[in-house]
C-alpha cells in the first residue's frame, strides 16, 4: 500500500506540473518542437520498462501492432498533444490543465459511442456534471480567449478518442498499458517528425506560407536551443514529468487497480491550479474557482462509480445490480405463470 501511495503521489506531482513546466519552456522551444522533444525522450524513458513487459510476456511486436501504434500516435502526439501544446501558448496553464483533465470525461462518451459500453449512473451523473464545470470555466456568454479554450477543449476531446482506441486496440492485441504508451509516443515521434522535416521543403513552406494560420508552421526547428542553459528543464519535461509520471502512474495499477490508479487525474484539477499560481503568479478567477470544485465533484462520482464496479467485479456480482435485479425478477414472474399454467391444465384434466 506505501508503494502505491508513493507511485500515485510521484504521478500526481508530475502531472500537475506538466503544463506550468511546458509554459516555462515555451520562451525558448516552439510549440511542436517542444512536444517532439518531450514525447521522444519520454518514449524511451519508457522503453526498457516496456520491453521487459514484453519478455515476461514471451511477446514479439509485429506489422499489425505498428499499424496499431502508428494510429494511437497519429491521434495522441500529432493532435491531441500538438493542439495541447499550443493551448498552453495561448492560455493560461491552470486553465488547460483543468480544461484537460476532464478527458476522462470525453473518453466515457466514446466508449459509448464506439465501443457500445453502457454507462453506469455514476458516470452519467459524472458526465453531466463535469460539462457544467466546463461550462462555468469556459462562459460562453463572456468569452474572451476563444482560441486557447477551443484547443484546450479539443485537446482533452481528442485525448479521450486516443484513450478508448488504445484500450481496445491494447485488448485486441494483447498489449498492456505500458507498453501501448512507449510505442504510442515512439512511432507519434517518427511520424511528427517526419512532418516537421517536410516543413523544412522549400516548396511546401511558400505553400504554408501564403496562409495566414500556417506561417507559424513553415519551418519548425528540430535541434534549434537544444544547449546546456535548457538542458535540466528539457531533462524534468522529458524524463520526470512525460516518462516518469506515466511510468509511476502505471506502476501503480500494477499494485492496485485502474480505479485507484486513477486518482491522479482527479486531483490534478485542483493540485495544478494552486501550483501554477504559486510558480506562474497566474490569477484564479472566481468562475475558474466555481468550475474547478463542480469538475471535482464529477470526479468523484466518477472514482465512487467506478471503485464499487470494480469491487462487485472482483466479488462476482453483477456490475450492474440493477439490470440483473430486473432480469431476476423478470425470470420470476415467467417460472411463476408457468406454474400457474401448469396448475391449471391439471385442474382442466
Amino acid at each position: 500500500m506505501r508503494k502505491t501511495v508513493g507511485y500515485i503521489s510521484f504521478s500526481t506531482l508530475m502531472f500537475s506540473l506538466m503544463e506550468i513546466a511546458l509554459k516555462m519552456a515555451g520562451g525558448a522551444f516552439d510549440p511542436i518542437q517542444l512536444n517532439l522533444i518531450r514525447f521522444a525522450v519520454g518514449g524511451l524513458v519508457l522503453l526498457p520498462i516496456a520491453l521487459n513487459s514484453l519478455k515476461k510476456q514471451q511477446r514479439k511486436l509485429n506489422w499489425k501492432d505498428l499499424r496499431l501504434f502508428g494510429i494511437t500516435g497519429f491521434i495522441c502526439v500529432i493532435i491531441s498533444m500538438t493542439l495541447y501544446q499550443l493551448a498552453i501558448v495561448y492560455s493560461p496553464a491552470a486553465t488547460v490543465a483543468v480544461l484537460f483533465s476532464c478527458n476522462p470525461v470525453f473518453a466515457l462518451i466514446f466508449s459509448y459511442l464506439i465501443l457500445h459500453e453502457r454507462l453506469g449512473r455514476a458516470n452519467l451523473i459524472s458526465v453531466v456534471v463535469s460539462v457544467i464545470g466546463l461550462l462555468v470555466i469556459v462562459n460562453p456568454a463572456h468569452l474572451t480567449n476563444v482560441v486557447g479554450l477551443t484547443l484546450g477543449v479539443t485537446s482533452a476531446l481528442t485525448f479521450g478518442l486516443y484513450s478508448i482506441i488504445s484500450r481496445y486496440g491494447s485488448q485486441k492485441r494483447d498489449l498492456n498499458g505500458i507498453v501501448m504508451t512507449c510505442f504510442t509516443f515512439l512511432t507519434g515521434t517518427v511520424e511528427l517528425l517526419a512532418i516537421v522535416l517536410l516543413t523544412h521543403v522549400s516548396a511546401i513552406g511558400r505553400s504554408m506560407g501564403q496562409v495566414s494560420y500556417l506561417k507559424q508552421f513553415v519551418n519548425i526547428p528540430v535541434f534549434e536551443n537544444i544547449s546546456w542553459q535548457y538542458l535540466p528543464l528539457l531533462f524534468f519535461i522529458g524524463v520526470c514529468v512525460t516518462g516518469g509520471g506515466f511510468a509511476f502512474y502505471f506502476l501503480a495499477m500494477e499494485t492496485s487497480d485502474v480505479s485507484t490508479a486513477s486518482l491522479v487525474f482527479f486531483i490534478k484539477p485542483a493540485l495544478a491550479p494552486v501550483l501554477a499560481a504559486l510558480i506562474l503568479s497566474e490569477q484564479i478567477t472566481l468562475p475558474t474557482i466555481i468550475g474547478i470544485v463542480i469538475i471535482l465533484m464529477g470526479s468523484v462520482i466518477t472514482f465512487i462509480g467506478n471503485r464499487s464496479k470494480s469491487i462487485r467485479s472482483e466479488m462476482g456480482q453483477p456490475v450492474y445490480p440493477e439490470k440483473e435485479d430486473q432480469t431476476d425478477s423478470n425470470d420470476l414472474i415467467g417460472k411463476v405463470e408457468s406454474f400457474n399454467s401448469s396448475v391449471e391444465d391439471e385442474d382442466q384434466k
